[in-house]
């Protein structure tokens, strides 16, 4: 079975996010997909596979970390859609069906693929203290972003926080579901970003994601609203950086990037 490595979020290898991607005529038991993705160990590996014509997705797709399996993904669907389209297995834009429902994604002439996704809700919660000790600097402000990704979004004071933070990792799982993305307004847009974060999943045995696409789900309205533009990027302060080109349509995000194929080979039996 062929397996790629793709980086998303980027157009240059060794940056953004890595994902490993498996296009299969089926998929095998869950324990397999697992053991796959364990082998694989980055923080998502997709599986896909073709789904019969006229129905109302293209092709299945699944996501799993090296821990568990995952109800939503953004970089590893770039990275599933990228194979697709550089391969010659898929032309235009292309219908995953999903745990989160049918997701869209649409290559365009530069390069990019955009995503259509579900925009999280978001909740305003109170807890101030507990986050403020496992980030190790005050919140402005704390909010749940609802079942689906399962996070806190957590706005802190400047961009330099976001930078600088190194969080006890243990505290921070026993604050959400899935973990926490930090965030803040950029200190100057003229550097082509409008807001930064950092997110943290160590309940899926990520300590720190590197470019998250699903947080962006929750970012792009919290950072729409406050910013007054329905279309805005944001810098994921990683150490390998990345950036997702954002645009609020209401109940529906659309999230944007490039990515690169690092590596190909074949997983054996």
């Amino acid at each position: 079975m062929r397996i790629r490595i793709v980086d998303a979020f980027t157009d240059r290898p060794f940056t953004g996010n890595p994902a490993g991607v498996m296009l299969l005529d089926t998929f095998p038991d869950d324990d397999r997909l697992q053991q796959v993705a364990l082998e694989v160990n980055h923080a998502e590996t997709a599986f896909a596979h073709r789904l019969p014509e006229d129905g109302p997705a293209d092709w299945a797709l699944r996501w799993f970390t090296p821990a568990a399996e995952v109800n939503m993904c953004g970089h590893a669907t770039l990275a599933t859609a990228h194979v697709l389209h550089t391969t010659g297995a898929h032309e235009g834009p292309v219908r995953f069906a999903t745990r989160s429902g049918v997701l869209i994604a649409t290559p365009r002439e530069d390069g990019s693929i955009t995503m259509d996704f579900p925009t999280a809700p978001l909740t305003r919660v109170e807890l101030p203290g507990k986050v403020a000790e496992a980030l190790g600097t005050e919140p402005l402000a704390v909010f749940d972003t609802g079942p689906n990704i399962g996070d806190l979004l957590v706005e802190v004071a400047d961009e330099e926080t976001v930078h600088a933070l190194r969080p006890d990792i243990r505290s921070l799982g026993a604050l959400s579901e899935r973990g926490v993305i930090a965030t803040a307004r950029a200190e100057d847009p003229a550097r082509g970003y409008d807001f930064v974060s950092r997110c943290f999943f160590p309940n899926l045995g990520i300590d720190e994601d590197p470019v998250t696409g699903s947080a962006h789900t929750a970012l792009a309205p919290y950072w729409s609203e406050r910013l007054g533009r329905a279309e805005l990027t944001g810098l994921q302060a990683s150490p390998r950086s990345g950036r997702v080109h954002t645009e609020l349509r209401g109940e529906r995000t659309l999230l944007s990037g490039h990515a690169v194929t690092v590596i190909e080979g074949d997983l054996l039996p």
